[in-house]
């Protein structure tokens, strides 16, 4: 299973959101509760480790740091993020009352911008993230909503099924899984079991949206030296999959993909016609799958 302790490719993401929701005028998504998150302490610290090349020998102009966040760290969290809450919009417009499991939820913010009392959220993570995420809320004298779930996994130890049904989680009732961010670091073997148990859990029309590297290609030197950056901050990528293998396991777990995004398609969505030096990332992907068939669990 995940191993979802807070790091710190994890901050930066929730930088990159908060950094395009106060500075991008065309904005691909708008976390507009991201700065506010963070605080400003947190903000300048991640600002400054990357205008410091992350290991503090380089010391780089405004200019400078603002183009490397715009082609190395935005264009993945941006496109995946938008992606997942368009989705879960017209899945929670097509079936009233639904859950939404957050898996490595982080400093997602979305329980905080949802104005639909009728998507109720569980929001899983190691309990050391969520801690963190839970003192930062208390701090800021934010309300938890009652149909927001906080749900700690220790993923080494303990189950994502047993923990979430414990939660009050109702395998009856359909479900949106979101689980962003988490198949770079893992094995399509270890990544499937993740899927298989959603599987246990889904009622017949649920759904899981994921964004995942692909592995062959001839690609252009920012995939690789974004390899080298997050293996630098001591989290490595695993090398991707194929889409036909991916296909294959979610086939197998009774998962149909309805929407495929393929970088080409991500740039023609997100990124076509923009006037920034943002584009999409030409090796990372977007599916939606929707449960469709009884899982075997023999």
């Amino acid at each position: 299973m995940i191993d979802e302790r807070e790091s710190v490719t994890a901050k930066i993401c929730a930088f990159v959101r908060a950094w395009h929701s106060n500075y991008s005028r065309d904005k691909i998504y708008d976390d507009y509760l991201a700065y506010d998150f963070m605080g400003k302490a947190e903000y300048d610290s991640i600002y400054s480790l990357i205008s410091t090349g992350l290991d503090g020998k380089l010391s780089l102009h405004r200019e400078d740091t603002e183009q490397v966040i715009g082609e190395y760290f935005a264009p993945i969290p941006l496109s995946r993020i938008h992606f997942n809450e368009s989705r879960l919009a017209d899945f929670a417009a097509e079936n009233g009352k639904i859950q939404y499991v957050i898996c490595g939820a982080g400093s997602d913010t979305f329980s905080f911008r949802n104005d639909n009392a009728d998507i109720e959220v569980f929001e899983i993570d190691h309990p050391d993230t969520q801690r963190y995420k839970l003192e930062k809320i208390r701090e800021l004298e934010w309300n938890i909503r009652p149909n927001v779930h906080y749900v700690s996994v220790d993923f080494e130890r303990e189950r994502m099924c047993d923990k979430l049904l414990a939660a009050g989680f109702d395998p009856a009732k359909k479900t949106f899984f979101s689980i962003l961010g988490v198949t770079y670091y893992l094995t399509l073997d270890v990544f499937t079991d993740t899927l298989r148990q959603m599987a246990e859990l889904s009622a017949l029309g649920s759904a899981v949206v994921f964004d995942y590297p692909i592995r062959n290609g001839d690609f252009p030197r920012r995939v690789h030296k974004l390899e080298q950056i997050t293996g630098a901050l001591g989290e490595v990528m695993r090398g991707g999959y194929d889409y036909n293998e991916v296909s294959r396991a979610l086939y197998s777990l009774g998962f149909q993909i309805d929407t495929y995004m393929p970088p080409e398609k991500v740039q023609r969505e997100y990124f076509d016609g923009r006037e920034d030096r943002l584009k999409a990332f030409e090796n990372v992907s977007l599916i939606s799958a929707t449960y469709t068939a009884g899982y075997d669990y023999e």
